[in-house]
């Protein structure tokens, strides 16, 4: 490789943001949920006069306040059935209330036969009970850690920390109250709360609850200040291009990461991501990893190797949208998971999408659980529709995956992997290609490759290249430095080998087969 300079940057505000879509996803809320608040908590800030290091400390906390909440979904879906399921209600009763407590002792081993939500029901008043109570204050002190990864001011490191602790003391862990609770924590949790009542409710419901609250969970000094000026706190809300605004109003000078602060951030928040599973942990790394190392054999540019690697760190964001009641199943999932399975991708694509420094990666990302042969997800693409670095990303998870353990079965030896991901490579699932760096950089001796797909010769998968591209066997003869009769005959092998008998089945053959690259194709198809 050569020395490529890394001109690519992201603001760590995008970041944030995207992340914080995840986040709405895990609460079984619609995207932007969280950037809502951000703008809530944001203008109630600028109301109470504060300068913009406050303000700063306000927006980053508003961001990141629930991102610790999927660390231990392993547990929830144990106790409760689906996590996401359970964390929706958060909003529908007041916290620590009995109406919140009795809802969720109905949930209780939900989805269950009735005998098994019997035996977590009593397990669940001996202990359990106490370990959901300690959850809790375990999200905040998990959050606090990212905010830590991620370099943000010891401010906002307190006021995530303290993201559950409430006014009258009674939150969780429960050793702050009062003015001790860091004001961003206040405005944040406030707002959270008030963009979930103004959504469903609008604007009576959103002072109501507020009113209700005050002096107890939220501040009754700012949730005054809210009711009294909510027209326009909450004004727009729900028309607003809320990305562009969130990145656009984050207080004092941007920070900006490229290079080795770009990589470990994204390193950072995968290793957070992928805590959602104890069956997950450090898969996004040994993918990326792998992916890179793969790019690297097969020739490609420092610039590629480096953007694979970072697609493979956030290919498994969209995790953070489906419930561990499926991830962390033992038996086999029914269509309905299947399907929620299938959406994984594109979640990780659509949190990816609104940044232009993210959005490439989602591209990526999105493909890695397509098949060459049509069989893969989310969109069922084949051959040449999914881009060479997604083949690679999609071998690379495909050996990752198998090399770890799974709730269904247990991990798979070396040999083991690099014998199936052989086998879907026979079959026309996986790219030959990719599937033999990946291999080769999981230590893997790897044959040089002699055949192609049906038993396709190396110049006669050229010749198809070109044939399929519309050159005739004079063109074809000429690029080949061969004669056109020799053209000639290896396109009549061809056509026996693939059971094809003119030039489009031929094309067709070779795009389901990934046989064209796809830059190749693309500048044929202009001409």
């Amino acid at each position: 490789m050569s020395g490529d300079p890394d001109r690519s940057e992201v603001r760590l505000a995008e970041l944030v943001a995207a992340l914080s879509l995840g986040i709405d996803l895990g609460f079984g809320q619609p995207m932007e949920h969280v950037l809502r608040q951000c703008l809530i908590a944001l203008r109630l800030a600028e109301r109470l006069g504060l300068d913009e290091e406050a303000r700063a400390a306000v927006y980053y906390t508003a961001l990141l306040i629930n991102v610790g909440c999927h660390t231990d979904a392993h547990e929830q879906a144990k106790w409760f059935g689906d996590d996401i399921a359970l964390k929706s209600r958060k909003y529908d009763h007041e916290l620590g209330g009995v109406r919140a407590a009795a809802a969720g002792l109905r949930r209780l081993g939900a989805g269950k036969p009735p005998l098994h939500r019997f035996r977590v029901g009593l397990e669940f008043a001996l202990s359990g009970h106490r370990e959901v109570d300690d959850m809790i204050s375990e999200h905040a002190k998990r959050a606090r850690m990212l905010a830590e990864q991620l370099a943000l001011p010891e401010e906002v490191l307190d006021a995530i920390g303290a993201a559950y602790e409430q006014w009258d003391g009674r939150g969780w862990p429960g050793a702050l109250k009062g003015d001790d609770v860091p004001l961003a924590s206040r405005i944040a949790q406030l707002a959270e709360f008030v963009e979930v009542a103004h959504r469903v409710g609008g604007i009576e419901a959103a002072t109501s609850l507020a009113r209700r609250r005050g002096g107890k969970q939220f501040d009754p000094a700012v949730a005054a200040l809210l009711c009294s000026e909510a027209d326009e706190i909450l004004d727009g809300l729900e028309s607003v291009g809320n990305w562009e605004t969130v990145i656009g109003a984050e207080p004092a000078l941007g920070v900006v990461l490229s290079g080795e602060r770009f990589d470990d951030a994204l390193a950072a928040i995968a290793n957070f991501v992928d805590l959602k599973s104890p069956y997950l942990l450090g898969h996004s790394r040994a993918v990326a990893d792998l992916a890179a190392e793969a790019g690297a054999q097969l020739g490609l540019p420092e610039r590629e190797v480096r953007t694979l690697r970072r697609a493979g760190l956030v290919h498994d964001f969209g995790r953070l949208g489906v419930s561990n009641a499926i991830w962390d199943k033992r038996g086999p999932l029914g269509a309905g998971e299947w399907e929620r399975v299938r959406t994984h991708p594109y979640l990780t694509e659509r949190m990816l999408h609104g940044s232009k420094a993210l959005a490439p990666l989602g591209a990526i990302a999105v493909q890695h659980c397509e098949r060459l042969d049509g069989s893969g997800y989310p969109r069922g693409l084949t051959g040449n529709a999914v881009s060479r670095p997604a083949r690679i990303l999609g071998a690379a998870d495909a050996y990752q995956a198998m090399r770890e353990p799974r709730p269904h079965r247990p991990q798979r030896t070396a040999d083991e992997a690099a014998a199936n991901l052989r086998a879907d490579v026979r079959a026309g699932r996986l790219d030959a290609e990719a599937a033999d760096a990946v291999l080769s950089a999981a230590g893997h001796r790897v044959p040089r490759r002699r055949e192609g797909p049906a038993g396709l010769t190396v110049r006669e998968v050229e010749v198809l290249r070109l044939l399929a591209q519309g050159l005739s066997n004079k063109e074809i003869a000429a690029r080949l430095v061969i004669s056109p009769k020799t053209a000639g005959n290896h396109i009549e092998h061809i056509y026996v080998k693939i059971d094809a008998s003119s030039r489009a089945t031929a094309s067709l053959f070779a795009m389901q087969h990934g046989l064209l690259p796809e830059e190749e194709f693309a500048a044929s198809s202009v001409t």
